[in-house]
């Protein structure tokens, strides 16, 4: 699973990049700090399943305090994204390619309004800034399928082929399912039986539609401890009812990370509180820490940070987390509980057999729920935190 960063320059996309994972990145106050694409990971929270069963675990990834467990997931910071980006403006044609990989897109915005279009300290618009990345990814999407429109849509005319499947093998770089084919054609109505008739707009209405199935965006409000934050989100939300929308502040977020490092408070990244250790700490740093309490966790409940990965893989995304776990809930090295792995929602004990190895889907003969002990088939639905034994024949 792969989330991707996006947004303008200097929106506060590195910073959020590295209060997610604490990689060593090039944080600046100029446009275009980022020219490669960052890799990192990042965590998700699941309440931990080992104190249901009163047992301590041992994670292979990730990590657990005993009552959350942080699993893993992969997230991109990528160049920022100017006006005219899909025609090539700034690092547009990079940003956009290294992009394709994505499940989902975060877009960062300044939402206090202090940098303009292109990244520069000055007088910015949170809403134009939503617009103008919405506009580039769907020209973006269309430019994509224009390249190969004309011969495709002629070749599945022509020689009867499945309009879904053909689209979708066409661009499963993209992630294009033939479900979300489907989905698209039944949702605008089109004839998927004659696509060379199709007009320019139902072209892109086609696109714009898959690009916002297959990459959902959620939007990350950045500087919301700022002046002038809070009134730009309600205008956000008013503008956009329809993209979940969620406050954070990425630099409290990382201060707190590097200062729990630092043994300086107690926190658990997405905790609405810390405590800070009074003989670690001088009075300037204790003054700034009681800042971020106050004007961002009290306020806001937490930094946001933790809330929108969470958001991102959970509901936008529909995944579940799932626990393998033996009669004995060790591995042969005798590790508790020592994986957690993200599966789509509606996903089945035989299709996790199959996302754990071949061969164990291929032998499977039943799945044991280890809270009931009961047996359960190879199409019973799987649950957000549920624990599976695997048995195979």
């Amino acid at each position: 699973m792969l989330l991707g960063l996006v947004g303008k320059p200097s929106c506060g996309k590195s910073t959020f990049f590295k209060a997610a994972t604490l990689s060593d990145v090039l944080i600046a106050s100029y446009p275009f700090a980022t020219i490669e694409p960052n890799h990192g990971i990042g965590y998700v929270r699941v309440d931990a399943l080992c104190k249901e069963l009163n047992v301590k675990c041992n994670p292979r990834t990730g990590f657990c305090t005993g009552e959350i467990r942080f699993v893993p997931v992969e997230l991109m910071d990528v160049a920022g994204l100017v006006k005219g980006a899909s025609e090539g403006k700034g690092l547009g044609n990079q940003f956009l390619d290294s992009l394709r990989q994505a499940d989902m897109f975060i877009q960062v915005v300044d939402v206090s309004g202090t940098t303009d279009s292109e990244g520069k300290d000055g007088e910015g618009n949170p809403v134009e800034d939503v617009r103008m990345l919405e506009n580039e990814l769907n020209k973006w999407y269309r430019a994509i399928f224009e390249k190969v429109w004309d011969k495709l849509s002629r070749t599945i005319q022509t020689t009867k082929q499945n309009f879904s499947a053909s689209v979708a093998k066409q661009f499963s770089g993209l992630r294009v399912s033939e479900e979300d084919v489907k989905s698209v054609l039944s949702k605008l109505k089109l004839n998927s039986e004659s696509p060379t008739s199709w007009s320019e707009q139902d072209l892109s209405n086609f696109t714009e539609t898959l690009r916002h199935s297959t990459k959902p965006m959620l939007i990350a409000a950045n500087k919301i401890d700022k002046s002038g934050a809070k009134e730009n989100l309600e205008k956000l939300k008013t503008e956009f009812p329809n993209i979940e929308i969620i406050p954070c502040s990425a630099d409290a977020e990382l201060s707190l990370r590097q200062a729990a490092n630092a043994g300086m408070i107690e926190y658990v990244q997405g905790d609405s509180s810390f405590t800070i250790n009074e003989d670690k700490v001088n009075e300037k740093q204790k003054i700034a820490l009681n800042s971020i309490k106050e004007n961002v966790l009290d306020e806001f409940g937490s930094t946001g940070v933790q809330n929108i990965l969470d958001k991102s893989v959970f509901e936008l995304l529909n995944y579940i987390a799932i626990f393998p776990a033996g009669s004995k809930l060790a591995d042969s090295k005798g590790n508790v509980l020592p994986d957690c792995f993200l599966l789509p929602g509606g996903s089945t004990a035989l299709d996790f057999a199959y996302s754990l190895h071949t061969d164990i889907g291929d032998k499977f003969i039943k799945a044991i729920d280890v809270r009931t002990k009961q047996p359960v088939g190879k199409n019973h639905p799987l649950k957000h935190r549920d624990g599976i034994e695997i048995m195979t024949g």
